[in-house]
């Protein structure tokens, strides 16, 4: 009895992988990567030394002799080291008194704009906020178009603000981009379910705000802090339009009015023997370049610190999903 086997043939495969090919790197394709290397370390390195190189001469300026500088020997490094800049600015009592002041417009003018902008944004981010767009509306069109010098010293002198530490915070205590921005990163990062399940919780709207919202918006709060700081800590012109005491005075304008007054006092000689009006010229020169370090030495300072929350904060508001 013979037995009838059959063929059955073998079902195919099914999406097999195929090998993958390795691809061959060609001789232009390394020399294109390699180029491309080249030129941006070389453009990077360019563009680090023209930002760093005006700070570090402004530095070396500062302490070397005047007359080096005019004869251009001191571009490295510094010649006739001398610190009587420095000396002098720092001698003077009206440097320490607009230090002073400038530290007090500074802490007080960043936390009335830091907070006004948190709770401002905050609000304008509630889609649940009745008039919103209305108010959105309102801020935006004051980025277009604006009263003027006079409009503005008339609202403050009619609010009894001249001569006040307010006439110096207050007028640009809000920054409209800065709004949008805080508004858009509380758009996009506070998600409206975490609010209901607070809610949910008994957590009420101001309970929600402090205890959630400004825990989660360290990276926007640090942004707003730096931004905010620099322009205060460089701010001189409303306090030259609106201030007439001049013990009131912050560092910029001190600083301002003491390089015009060397600058006359080197102009004033110029009627009398050349040596005393090369020496009023040598101390002028000094004192220019001692200045800037002197009010730009505290941020410098200070922003290294605050680098990795502005890394953060950059972006935020960026992107909308």
């Amino acid at each position: 009895m013979s037995l009838n086997t059959e063929t059955v043939a073998a079902p195919a495969p099914v999406n097999q992988p195929q090998p993958l090919r390795r691809r061959t790197t060609s001789f232009r394709d390394k020399w294109a990567d390699s180029a491309f290397n080249v030129a941006s370390v070389t453009i990077l390195t360019l563009s680090i030394v023209a930002v760093v190189y005006p700070l570090y001469f402004i530095v070396i300026a500062s302490i070397s002799d005047p007359n080096a500088v005019y004869e251009g020997k001191v571009w490295l490094f510094p010649s006739g080291v001398t610190l009587e800049g420095y000396q002098r600015i720092l001698a003077d009592s009206r440097i320490w008194n607009g230090l002073g002041n400038t530290v007090i417009y500074t802490v007080l003018g960043t936390a009335i704009s830091v907070t006004t902008i948190l709770f401002g944004a905050y609000a304008l981010s509630r889609k649940d906020m009745p008039g919103r767009k209305f108010l959105m509306l309102l801020f935006v069109i004051t980025m277009f178009f604006d009263g003027g010098l006079i409009t503005k010293y008339l609202v403050v002198r009619d609010l009894g603000m001249l001569d006040t530490v307010w006439a110096v915070v207050l007028p640009g205590a809000v920054g409209v981009w800065n709004l949008i921005i805080a508004r858009s990163f509380f758009e996009n990062t506070i998600p409206g379910e975490l609010r209901e399940a607070a809610q949910m919780d008994g957590a009420n709207d101001f309970t929600f705000f402090f205890k959630m919202v400004l825990p989660l918006s360290k990276p926007l709060i640090m942004l707003m802090i730096m931004v905010h700081v620099v322009a205060h800590w460089n701010s001189f012109f409303d306090a030259l339009i609106f201030l007439n005491d001049d013990t009131k005075y912050p560092l910029q304008l001190v600083l301002r009015n003491i390089l015009i007054q060397s600058d006359v006092s080197s102009a004033g000689t110029t009627g009398g023997d050349i040596e005393s009006y090369a020496a009023a010229q040598r101390i002028g020169e000094l004192t220019k370049y001692a200045m800037i370090v002197v009010s730009s030495l505290p941020l410098m300072i200070a922003l290294p610190f605050m680098q990795k929350h502005f890394t953060k904060g950059t972006m935020i508001g960026a992107v909308k999903s």
